[in-house]
């Protein structure tokens, strides 16, 4: 049986290298299909998605995983996160005038990749790096060598139904020597898998046909789903921070002030009794953090 919308850790015996492999199905329909996205866009924001669920993998906290790109070329920004419940959103912005090509670099032309992790207890984190390479698999490998120092290897893949991906990582060991051969050969397996395995096969299939000879150990497969944590008090503090005169001139020519989530595109009506009472005692969200 095939595990949708789900991601599986695995573990190769008596080593220090880990992975994991994720399906996106609903939760990829749910995210792509709030906006007319074009293909090569859904395709590049499923990718991201994917990669975002395998990354909040590897961290041990409770909190959100952001991964943000920002470039000059056609898709001029992309913003995906995920919990360490692996619940997902995303969401992309491109300029209709330039052609969008099934290239990431064309698509992205220069720019950066900004990882964030930010927990609910302890120091926000965020690294940064240069988008690099043919695909974001290259610049999120990048981010690691940079960043963590530890061997990765990432497979993205998207198309009209479905996203996923597997992740591969050497965790720190004895020697680097000792475990270099073995890495640099799971890492050509690894690569070898093809779009159509991982949409078509079970992971369980999948593993035991890239590393036959390896000794793999899979753990239970873990749900991922769509979720947005927009609320009514969230949208409040929008209207805080963008003004009472401003709201005010909208309000003297609509009858209400409408905030919409750019992730989910769920919308928020404000009256003039709504809005007053917003500016006297301010928005009912518990903290500022939960803004974000």
């Amino acid at each position: 049986m095939i595990e949708k919308d789900s991601l599986q850790r695995f573990l190769f015996d008596t080593t220090q290298i880990r992975g994991e492999i994720i399906r996106l199905n609903a939760a990829y329909k749910a995210i792509k299909d709030r906006h007319p996205y074009p293909l090569f866009v859904q395709q590049f924001l499923g990718q991201a998605l994917a990669a975002s669920a395998l990354l909040s993998a590897t961290i041990k906290f409770t909190g959100r995983l952001t991964l943000q790109i920002q470039s000059d070329g056609p898709i001029s920004l992309l913003v995906v996160q995920s919990d360490n419940e692996f619940h997902l959103r995303g969401l992309a912005k491109w300029n209709n005038e330039k052609k969008i090509e099934n290239d990431f670099s064309n698509a992205f032309g220069e720019g950066q990749l900004a990882i964030t992790i930010a927990p609910l207890e302890g120091e926000r984190y965020q690294g940064i790096v240069a988008l690099n390479g043919n695909n974001l698999a290259n610049s999120i490998e990048t981010y690691f060598h940079q960043s963590e120092q530890l061997p990765t290897c990432l497979c993205l893949f998207a198309d009209e139904e479905a996203a996923g991906g597997i992740f591969l990582q050497a965790m720190p060991a004895d020697t680097i020597e000792g475990r270099y051969q073995l890495w640099e050969h799971l890492l050509h397996l690894t690569r070898t898998l093809t779009t159509n395995e991982l949409f078509k096969l079970p992971n369980q299939v999948i593993l035991k046909r890239l590393f036959h000879e390896e000794d793999v150990l899979l753990f239970d497969a873990e749900p991922v789903a769509f979720r947005c944590d927009c609320s009514i008090e969230k949208m409040e503090s929008a209207l805080l921070i963008f003004g009472e005169q401003e709201v005010n001139d909208i309000l003297n020519i609509n009858k209400l002030v409408t905030v919409t989530c750019e992730f989910c595109h769920h919308h928020y009506d404000f009256d003039k009794v709504d809005v007053a009472r917003i500016f006297a005692h301010g928005a009912t969200i518990k903290n500022s953090s939960e803004a974000n």
